[in-house]
């Protein structure tokens, strides 16, 4: 009952550090009609740039939280560099921004490579989150469960952003139809870069709150990436409530498969992922593309 108890959380832990990857993931295709292919390298930055603060790399130990923060704003800015004078270059040309986008991963990659070398870095868990809580005679470890929470108070919050807020209903109708967004005055270009930013964002801050759980590590981005592109594709581009969904049932899938299958664990990863390509290729919650 206890191993049960243990992988059920673990995999609502894991569902939503790839909830908070993915959501961005999925407005950024949705609005931009591009797989932005630098995701996994901002999550693997945020990662780099909050343990070093933590670790007391740069000389002095900062707060965790603190370093959560500072690593997001730091990667949302990174972002909105990045559309604004790189991939604006190339409006129209998605296969070009494909390819820049792929390009810029790999810079990243290897930026992080150079700076911070190729052994794992180890975050410790915040303080005040350490231990476990008790159940009867089950004990949770309280920092999946306090990751659990913030996945769900960040579901929350975006979810009244995009469909409470006047800029949610701006993003919304940029991801339906871009085309007559532009036509009732929507500046989707600025949409463009807010989104970007705010995907990037909320990938450094899934790699930092990750970096206990995952570690740090060369390589990272190459394993988050593809999960986020399942995510994206099951649940449905532009879709958050597709990014939930598609999360939590990647996360069941993998650490299951991981425990149980392990010789089939990619097979039985990717097999709903086909299904839905083949089945309802707009995923379960998006919409046709146009």
């Amino acid at each position: 009952m206890t191993f049960w108890s243990l992988l059920t959380v673990n995999s609502i832990t894991f569902g939503g550090l790839l909830f908070l990857l993915s959501a961005g993931f999925s407005l950024i295709f949705g609005l931009m009609r591009i797989p932005n292919l630098t995701h996994g390298s901002l999550f693997m930055l945020g990662a780099y740039v909050g343990a070093t603060m933590v670790g007391g790399l740069i000389g002095i130990s900062t707060d965790f939280w603190i370093a959560a923060l500072v690593a997001t704003i730091v990667v949302a800015a990174f972002g909105a560099v990045i559309e604004r004078f790189l991939l604006r270059q190339l409006l129209g040309n998605e296969r070009a921004q494909v390819l820049m986008t792929l390009g810029i991963s790999l810079m990243v990659a290897d930026f992080c490579l150079m700076v911070w070398g190729g052994d794992p870095l180890n975050m410790s868990t915040p303080a005040h989150l350490g231990g476990f809580v008790r159940a009867g005679p089950l004990a949770f470890p309280l920092y999946r469960l306090a990751i659990i929470v913030i996945a769900m108070i960040f579901a929350a919050a975006l979810w009244y952003l995009l469909d409470r807020t006047r800029l949610g209903a701006m993003i919304r109708a940029g991801v339906d139809d871009a085309e007559m967004a532009r036509v009732v005055g929507i500046r989707v270009s600025r949409l463009f870069t807010i989104v970007f930013a705010l995907g990037a964002g909320l990938a450094a801050f899934a790699g930092v709150i990750g970096g206990p759980i995952l570690s740090v590590y060369p390589g990272l981005d190459q394993d988050m990436l593809p999960l986020a592109l399942v995510v994206v594709i099951l649940g449905g581009t532009g879709s958050l409530l597709g990014s939930f969904v598609g999360s939590l049932i990647i996360g069941f899938i993998y650490n299951f498969g991981q425990a149980l299958l392990p010789e089939l664990a990619y097979f039985v990863l990717f097999l709903p992922m086909l299904l839905v390509l083949i089945l309802r290729p707009q995923g379960l919650f998006g919409r046709q593309m146009p």
